[in-house]
């Protein structure tokens, strides 16, 4: 009974990526990795197409195996994130209590992904 629920949130996260791989500023990697935890929980054959895909698998096979991520994945996250709080400040015109909130919890996401071993 649990299969359905794992496959369904797989696709779904399957397709934000694909998404995230065509629109520029939406992540991919990160749909990717939930897929991945997905189709392991209700079709190891998916998780598995994944882990051998050419572009991504390396990626997911470093995450799943080590929490790895590469020096250039990191260095483009930081980098969208500072890109992302900047349009967001910049055109949103938040309150400063908004500003400081959302600051931190970029910081803290960015502060993780340095944190993580290096692939």
């Amino acid at each position: 009974m649990t299969r359905i629920p794992y496959l369904c949130f797989g696709f779904l996260m399957l397709l934000l990526g694909v998404i995230g791989a065509v629109l520029p500023l939406m992540p991919t990697t990160i749909f990717l990795i939930l897929a991945a935890w997905a189709f392991a929980r209700s079709s190891p054959r998916l998780e598995q197409r994944l882990l051998d895909h050419p572009q991504f698998g390396p990626t997911l096979r470093n995450w799943q195996q080590y929490g790895a991520i590469s020096t250039h994945t990191k260095a483009v996250a930081c980098a969208g994130m500072a890109f992302g709080f900047s349009v967001f400040w910049l055109s949103a015109h938040p309150a400063p209590w908004v500003v400081v909130g959302v600051a931190a919890g970029m910081l803290a996401s960015a502060l993780y992904v340095i944190s993580r071993p290096a692939a």
